[in-house]
């Protein structure tokens, strides 16, 4: 199965995510591949054994979330002077979306810019992150705030890398599976709802399905200044969650799931959505092990991180809500005392 990427307004920009067995990849050039050590325990022999190349180097950075920082990208591009990487030189991102996000903006930026392929190994990543050219890194202010849009030359998508994923890292993907299931297609979320992910045709059809909704957003909008920030569903209030942690209780999915509960129960306030689809979306989540909850400890402080959001502008926050299963909504006009009440509700006292 081959998703073409084809951006709208960059005819030159065309690359196919490739969902199948890995296939041989041969580059008459110098490659690195850029892992972590979790991932490359599992991973890199099959990888380099795939690989037919000028001269093959590994850069091997420490695994987590918190080392998704500058002083990391640093680090990888001081490897990469060593080994005298040139112009035409690859990188290959192996892992997750923290080995994609930070190869990629790696990429970017060495000697200003070379290419680089995503072979993502954990769901999140093959349905969601590896996909539309999104880089960057974390700062103390928020998540992904220091970054740049750079495509990929290809996403090679292979369903045998999950089979060392534990299982709360699967459940973190299938948050951002129903994100793109409730903001495009009602069908499918009905689907997702019955689906055994545990059925490899049937995970295939989901990452298919998944990549294909991405694909047809990213192809419209790359740099997200229209529909593309659609899929940042669930995304705006939990970046302040793990914000908040110091991005070390949740993993990335499981704060989306959290932040998807928070968003639903905005528009539930609203009239947008109905009391019986924000159960259906809850029972869903509750289903793959994903938290629901979260208790805000200061509501004024957890407010004002929103405007460190990508998305707020002009002093307003941009909020992607469901109006209902399958359809979606951007506000940026919700009153101040709407949103606290809901944030109200998820602290200890709630309402």
């Amino acid at each position: 199965m081959i998703v073409p990427i084809h951006l709208e307004n960059q005819t030159a920009v065309k690359y196919n995510v490739v969902i199948e067995k890995l296939p041989k990849l041969t580059f008459n050039r110098k490659v690195a591949i850029v892992t972590n050590t979790t991932v490359s325990a599992f991973h890199l022999k099959r990888l380099k054994s795939h690989i037919e190349c000028a001269e093959l180097y590994v850069v091997t950075i420490e695994d987590g979330e918190e080392f998704k920082t500058l002083a990391t990208v640093e680090s990888i591009l001081n490897e990469l002077f060593e080994y005298k990487l040139d112009r035409k030189s690859l990188l290959i991102a192996l892992g997750g979306g923290v080995i994609g996000d930070m190869t990629g903006f790696t990429a970017s930026l060495y000697q200003r810019g070379i290419g680089f392929v995503q072979v993502p190994t954990t769901l999140l990543s093959q349905v969601d992150a590896s996909v539309g050219g999104k880089t960057g890194v974390n700062n103390k202010y928020g998540k992904n705030l220091i970054g740049a849009f750079y495509q990929p030359e290809a996403v090679y998508i292979d369903t045998e890398f999950l089979k060392t994923l534990p299982k709360r890292e699967f459940a973190a993907g299938i948050a951002e599976i129903v994100k793109m299931a409730v903001m495009f297609d009602k069908d499918y979320f009905d689907f997702l709802m019955d689906a055994d992910f545990s059925q490899n045709s049937v995970l295939e059809k989901v990452i298919e399905r998944s990549v294909e909704l991405k694909a047809e957003v990213v192809n419209l909008d790359e740099k997200e200044s229209g529909i593309r920030a659609v899929l940042n569903y669930g995304h705006t209030f939990g970046h302040v969650v793990e914000n908040e942690t110091n991005y070390k209780t949740y993993l990335h999915g499981e704060a989306v799931a959290i932040g998807i509960m928070m968003a639903n129960a905005l528009s539930v306030e609203l009239g947008i959505m109905s009391e019986e689809e924000f159960k259906r979306v809850e029972a869903f989540l509750v289903k793959h092990n994903l938290p629901v909850s979260y208790e805000i400890e200061d509501v004024s402080r957890f407010y004002d991180k929103f405007f460190l959001d990508k998305k707020s502008a002009n002093n307003k926050i941009k909020f992607i809500l469901a109006n209902g299963i399958g359809k979606h909504v951007v506000r940026d006009d919700i009153d101040v005392a709407v949103l606290k009440k809901i944030l109200k509700s998820f602290t200890k006292k709630g309402e």
